[in-house]
């Protein structure tokens, strides 16, 4: 979702908060089982026909190689969670809704964006034991460089125009 929403109106802080926000008041009220449900219903089937090839052999590799793969994403954890277990990946980081009595309170817990995603991503390393200096991270937007900057291999993919001059100055993988 997040991605899609990138595609049609771009990364710009300012509207990703005022997409955040109309999200968080759309959602107010509704039942969290009823979401996680209908997205592992639905969403799997939807999504599962775009991931490219390229990353499915990716995140293989790295698995041959012993490493831990996690989906690190500004959407839902509604969203990214049944995507990490279709996938077989280890856990997820994501942007987490208040609840209350299972149901969505029209706020946010922990919004997974620029230096909050690396700061969470710091802060798994260290739970679990992740070296990461030795991990990867991949990314298309340039609002993710605290996570590029975060892990030893960086990797811009499909990069923004801005990533793109920043992994090229940077001499980061493209």
């Amino acid at each position: 979702y997040a991605q899609l929403v990138y595609a049609l109106i771009g990364a710009d802080e300012r509207k990703m908060e005022k997409l955040k926000d109309g999200m968080l008041q759309l959602t107010k009220g509704w039942d969290r089982e009823d979401v996680e449900r209908l997205v592992r219903e639905v969403l799997v089937e939807v999504i599962d026909p775009f991931v490219y090839q390229e990353a499915l052999d990716l995140m293989e590799l790295h698995r041959s190689e012993g490493r831990q793969i996690y989906i690190v994403s500004s959407s839902p954890e509604e969203v990214v969670r049944p995507l990490a277990s279709h996938f077989g990946v280890s856990g997820v980081i994501a942007t987490r809704a208040r609840i209350e009595d299972g149901r969505y309170t029209g706020e946010l817990e922990f919004y997974s964006y620029g230096e909050s995603k690396a700061e969470a991503i710091r802060s798994l390393a260290e739970r679990v034991g992740i070296e990461l200096d030795g991990s990867y991270a991949y990314t298309d937007s340039i609002t993710d460089l605290p996570m590029l900057e975060a892990v030893g291999h960086p990797v811009a993919v499909n990069a923004d125009r801005d990533l793109r001059r920043e992994a090229e100055a940077r001499e980061w993988d493209i």
